[in-house]
């Protein structure tokens, strides 16, 4: 293991660090998933291109952000991602509810994500304690969002899309990123200054990991959104944004945490055949080695 992801998988460990709110003995996070990617690697060209040339950072331009004295070519630069998978816990929690978050999703969209910035500070603090400038583009006080002419709404860099770089899933018809461990993740990420061996990328299209790319006529995430925001065509954001300012993120202030707006939804998140696993390993895994199972186009619904 790289020595940084042997220090994000202990520091996660440490349920000071780790925690479904302050001083709780309950973890937010199971034990994370780590990938890397080169910063030339072209994804992110592609991506930079695709979402908003005029807005979106690639890995040299984020670090131009931190460093405009001492800018680095893409070549030396290097992504670290992060996957911190949903407890069983909080999975379970959430997947008894239909049109309002669970308390325990709620604690992790707020605390949780307290957790995944302490885990960028400190990725960020170690390596610059062994002499390798690093940043975490979300942190950086320019991040913000745009709008892409082709996406709408966008940030000016993606944890999801730079975890997807670094081979830690695909996405799926809800916009969730399907990582080994499933969609019930938080993701974050880092550009350093460092020479690493990229992780390799398992799939060769952007939604291999959904059950509809393999021919499995898949609606749970459809069935779990309680505002009509996913369908056949895909995820409407805009739609989702206004469920969760209008609906969810009032009861969370109201009933679960009081005085605390979170942005909390993710019901599209469990309950799916994606919720805590790549759900076509086992069709790949068949299909290489020659052993047949469900073909595509089997017209299974979830």
């Amino acid at each position: 293991m790289e020595p940084i992801a042997q220090d994000i998988a202990d520091w996660m460990a440490e349920r000071a660090n780790n925690a479904l709110f302050p001083g709780a003995d309950q973890p937010a996070f199971d034990p994370p998933l780590i990938g890397f990617a080169s910063g030339t690697d072209p994804i992110f060209a592609f991506l930079r291109d695709d979402i908003g040339p005029e807005f979106y950072w690639t890995p040299e331009a984020a670090f131009a952000e931190a460093f405009p004295d001492a800018p680095a070519p893409a070549g030396e630069l290097t992504v670290v991602a992060w996957v911190l998978p949903q407890t069983a816990a909080t999975r379970e929690a959430h997947k008894r509810c239909r049109d309002l978050p669970s308390l325990a999703w709620s604690q992790v969209r707020h605390y949780g994500e307290m957790v995944n910035e302490g885990l960028r500070r400190f990725v960020v603090e170690r390596l610059d304690g062994q002499g390798v400038d690093a940043v975490a583009p979300t942190l950086l006080p320019e991040w913000g969002r745009r709008m892409s002419p082709r996406y709408g709404f966008a940030s000016r860099w993606s944890e999801r899309h730079a975890a997807h770089a670094c081979g830690l899933g695909a996405f799926g018809l809800s916009d969730g990123l399907i990582t080994p461990a499933g969609k019930a993740v938080r993701v974050g990420s880092v550009v350093a200054r460092t020479a690493i061996a990229a992780t390799p990328r398992p799939y060769d299209r952007h939604d291999a990991w959904c059950l509809r790319a393999v021919g499995v006529a898949c609606r749970a995430c459809i069935k779990r959104c309680p505002a009509g925001a996913i369908t056949e065509a895909g995820h409407d954001k805009v739609r989702c944004r206004d469920y969760i300012a209008g609906v969810t993120s009032p009861y969370v202030a109201r009933d679960l945490l009081p005085g605390i707006p979170v942005s909390s939804c993710g019901l599209c998140q469990v309950g799916t055949p994606c919720e805590c696993r790549d759900p076509t390993a086992r069709k790949r895994q068949k299909a290489a080695a020659g052993a047949g199972g469900e073909g595509a186009g089997t017209g299974r619904s979830f």
